[in-house]
């Protein structure tokens, strides 16, 4: 508790600013159609400090009074301006600055992304969304393609960040926390995600080492925002797999505004390229909408409401699949009867009511209740072959079936019915003063859970049903529970982000914060300190240090509560993990265009972790506090102009994740395994985004989106140890699209003037896995029953990913 007390008492004193002979120049930056401007450099060049300007685009400039002031003011994709400004003849009052965007020929801002000095959070374009090439059209594809992120799966939006897994990332929309479906086994499932990109206004991300106003999760921060309409505009889009449409719009006196969004998916196209054929059926639909009142000058209110159906249907009829090595090449058949019903409702309201009494005061309460229904019914009995095969070259059987290895059925069955309720009252604050930038909230959760699970999987082989043991029919696997449970969860932070400029122009930024958690459920109270430091040295080039460090706890959420069996253990408890990052920024210029590299290299010492095993994106729990384990590596991004006028990307990372289980005796000794690969041990991982255009005629388009994680470690699922002693192939994709500019702003039609309704039109086409590569997300696991010397064999078979397939999509702005 001394170290939080001074914590505050750093925070408080930080707050506080000698008087001198200054003025303030203030105002908001805004574009050329009254849009606010975040994250824009307001420089006073005559000392050269600076603020930046906040999510509504206003600032606080101090500058001195009675004085000729340079002042600069620059932001990513927006053209640079400066003026000189005197507090003597000039307003500096309600000053707006108006910044135009740096368009080229083709329509493009080029943009190459900086961190904020004041945070570890990075800013991605979500214009790249429309034309990326990506199946699951989520935005969380372009998140993919970040330095330290990596996913082994298209057709799942979830992804894992350094070394964590997909439980472990924050996700906010307009401050809600967004929560996912809990009973999602594949990405056959998922559908889509919460994010819809055509409401997006900003999207910012942390993977590791961010701020104390964020919550209580060890791996990232996903911070978005919807955008707030000054004008009438809307989106439609049709493709192969589904359609979208969005509107947004103000009222005319502009107290009033909405943004809307529907989208349909269907993947049944995709799906059909699976190795397990049959009906597949899934339809995805969802509406969201965001709306804000202005009830006087101080006070404004949101709502964002969400309604999602997942609806999945599977009828699957054979499979067939070749595997195995140059030595021994093997084939499995297997012939099917059941179906799967799976059905994922989910619900969001949260309203929000602002007020601002003043420009340096910033007050929100926000009230949330989210509800997830999910049902998870399958009867499936398989009959399968498997074989080898002949593999002699030249032989007249070559790739026949020679002889029968194991011959087997089985039969799986499940009832599970879920409910989750999560209701959320929370306060938040801000103090804007000068060079600081004062932040508080607390956060109060009710959660429910009911959950029923009743499943089962018998099987046999040659006859025999596993285990065998001679005398009785046993299961091989079972998992039968009724869990009701009601908690409670109290929350809050306070944290202060600073700037101190030295005597030789160099800026120092700092953001210290700490924050508090309860949870009534296992009596658990934690504080988890954090810290950030930005240094910007007056160089010639322009370069970027930072370091940041904290603790960051993660009170267990209902998946780490529950083992295999369905139990909850409760006396569950934090994961614990301890950041250590350095980064590295440095603007340049290359071929007289603008680049950036970002480099940043980190450690997480890692504690109490809850062990687990992943089948394609299912995490099954041990629901034990009984790891310790680390993760380090280093990470790469280089951005900017590879080609003229638009933007592309490269990253590589370079990361080790292990840890190590920790059995405690009754009589209190310890006995520790060796460290072994976690899970999401993926040792490199390299993404590219790159865009380019025909020079002659910049209306016709090339995305290419390029994905490279070397393989990842498994184990079998019946193995009680979690040593992952195995890995899987690498994993390798291309997707390729190509897009031609129908409608453009500056094209008008005199025949068919309906069209000039249209800002934008293009039609894009899709190469999804364009070298058509085997990809493996898990595996199924072949039992054959005991030989001649009492031994079962068993077979990992390779459960591929999508093929090679084509789509065409139409998108229209209006």
């Amino acid at each position: 508790m001394k170290f939080t007390s001074f914590l505050f008492l750093l925070i408080l004193a930080a707050v506080h600013v000698f008087s001198q002979d200054i003025t303030s120049l203030k105002g908001r930056v805004i574009d050329t159609n009254g849009n606010p401007v975040e994250l824009a450099h307001i420089r006073n060049m005559s000392n050269n400090t600076g603020v930046v300007s906040a999510n509504d685009g206003t600032y606080k400039l101090n500058i001195p009074a009675n004085k000729n002031v340079l002042v600069q003011v620059s932001c990513i994709g927006y053209q640079a301006q400066s003026f000189t400004i005197n507090s003597s003849k000039d307003t500096v009052e309600n000053f707006n600055i108006i910044l135009k965007l740096a368009v080229s020929d083709i329509g493009e801002v080029s943009v190459v992304g900086e961190l904020s000095p004041e945070s570890n959070l990075i800013k991605i374009e979500a214009k790249h969304i429309d034309l990326n090439p990506d199946i699951s059209g989520n935005l969380e594809s372009l998140i993919k393609t970040m330095p330290g992120v990596s996913s082994n799966s298209e057709l799942s939006s979830q992804y894992s960040v350094r070394g964590g897994n997909y439980d472990e990332n924050l996700v906010y929309v307009n401050d809600i926390e967004i929560y996912r479906p809990l009973l999602i086994r594949s990405g056959q499932q998922e559908g889509l995600s919460f994010l819809n990109s055509d409401m997006v206004s900003s999207i910012h991300f942390s993977s590791g080492g961010f701020e104390s106003r964020f919550g209580d999760k060890m791996s990232s921060v996903l911070d978005i925002r919807y955008n707030k309409p000054v004008d009438f505009s809307g989106t439609i889009s049709f493709s192969l797999l589904g359609a979208t449409a969005h509107l947004e719009d103000i009222s005319k006196n502009g107290k009033f505004t909405y943004n809307a969004g529907f989208r349909y998916k269907t993947s049944q196209y995709v799906l059909n390229s699976l190795e397990d054929k049959g009906d597949y059926q899934p339809n995805f639909y969802d509406f969201q909408t965001y709306l804000t009142y202005k009830i006087s000058r101080t006070i404004d209110i949101d709502f964002l409401g969400y309604y999602a159906l997942n609806s999945y249907q599977f009828i699957p009829k054979k499979r067939e699949t070749s595997f195995g090595t140059i030595d021994q090449a093997l084939n499995l058949m297997i012939y099917y009867d059941g179906n799967e019903k799976d059905k994922f409702e989910t619900y969001l309201g949260a309203v929000t009511t602002n007020y601002n009494p003043n420009e340096n005061v910033s007050l929100k309460l926000i009230f949330s209740a989210f509800q997830t229904l999910e049902q998870e019914t399958y009867d499936i009995q398989g009959q399968y072959y498997l074989n080898e095969l002949d593999n002699t070259i030249g032989s007249d059987t070559y790739g026949d079936s020679i002889m029968n290895i194991g011959v087997g059925t089985f039969l799986n069955h499940a009832r599970n019915y879920l409910t989750a309720t999560v209701y959320s009252l929370a306060f938040k604050g801000g103090y804007y003063a000068d060079h600081n930038k004062l932040r508080w909230g607390v956060n109060y959760n009710y959660e429910q859970i009911d959950d029923e699970v009743a499943e089962w999987k018998m099987l046999d082989s040659a006859g025999y049903s596993l285990p065998y043991n001679g005398s009785t029919i046993e299961l091989y696997e079972t998992a039968r529970a009724f869990n009701n449970i009601g908690s409670n969860r109290i929350s809050g932070y306070i944290q202060n982000t600073f700037n101190k400029t030295l005597s030789n122009n160099a800026d120092f930024f700092f953001n210290i914060g700490v924050r508090a958690n309860y949870w009534d459920f296992n009596n658990e109270f934690i504080i988890t300190p954090r810290l950030s430091v930005s240094y910007k040295p007056d160089w010639k080039s322009n370069m970027l240090f930072r370091f940041a460090s904290g603790l960051y706890y993660q009170p267990p959420f209902y998946k780490e509560m529950k083992n295999t069996k369905g139990e909850i253990n409760e006396d569950i408890k934090s994961q614990k993990s301890i950041h250590f990052v350095l980064g590295n920024d440095y603007v340049f210029n290359a071929w007289n265009r603008p680049f950036k590299l970002s480099t940043e290299v980190y450690y997480k010492i890692l504690r109490d972790l809850i062990p687990y095993k992943i089948d394609n994106v299912h995490l099954d729990y041990s629901a034990l506090n009984m790891a310790n384990g680390y993760a380090y590596g280093i990470d790469f991004k280089i951005n900017g102009e590879f080609v003229q006028g638009i933007e592309s990307w490269a990253s590589l990372s370079l990361m080790q994740t292990k840890e190590r289980i920790d059995h405690t005796f009754q009589d209190g000794a310890v006995l520790s395994t060796n460290y072994y690969p976690r899970p999401t041990d993926q040792i490199v991982n390299f993404s590219l985004y790159f865009q380019d255009y025909l020079p002659m005629n910049p209306s016709y388009r090339l995305n290419l989106s390029l994905h490279y994680g070397s393989g990842l470690p498994f184990s079998s699922p019946e193995e009680d140890s979690y040593d992952q002693v195995y890995r899987m192939k690498a994993y390798k994709r291309v997707d390729l699209g190509l897009s031609k500019v129908i409608i453009s702003k500056d094209r008008k039609f005199e025949n068919y003037k309906w069209l000039n309704a249209f800002d934008d039109m293009w039609i894009s086409f899709e190469v999804f896995n364009l070298l058509n590569i085997n990809n493996t997300i898990s595996y199924m696991w072949i039992k054959t029953v005991n030989n001649q010397a009492g031994n079962a064999s068993q077979y990992a078979v390779p459960n591929y990913l999508t093929s090679r397939r084509l789509n065409l999509k139409l998108t229209a702005k209006f």
